[in-house]
């Protein structure tokens, strides 16, 4: 099923809860930004907007603008590794610790 950005921005802005206040304290964009994004078809996001208006909906920058993208595995895993690489490395740890209990709890 074909999704433009607009359709895919305010998806998943309300599966997350944010209003458009909400998600433009988080992504560092304007509410007005957010509202055209959202609501005009022609409206053309920064690559810099578009990355951190992905990060806050946890998302991919390929699955925003590509029409035809489905939010596949590929993409959750993508954006989950790009959230655990920017860990400090005890946290890191922490986490791979509690992946090895768990696989091992079969």
């Amino acid at each position: 099923m074909r999704a433009s950005l607009r359709e895919k921005l305010k998806e998943l802005r309300k599966r997350k809860g944010y209003s458009l206040d909400e998600l433009a304290r988080l992504s560092g964009a304007s509410k007005s930004y957010l509202w055209e994004l959202e609501n005009r078809d022609e409206r053309k996001p920064s690559a810099e907007k578009l990355v951190d208006i992905a990060r806050v909906l946890d998302t991919t920058t390929d699955y925003l603008v590509d029409d035809n993208a489905g939010f596949d595995d590929a993409q959750v895993k993508e954006a989950f590794f790009r959230k655990f690489n920017k860990l400090d490395d005890d946290t890191k740890g922490r986490v791979m610790d509690m992946i090895h209990t768990w696989s091992r709890k079969k």
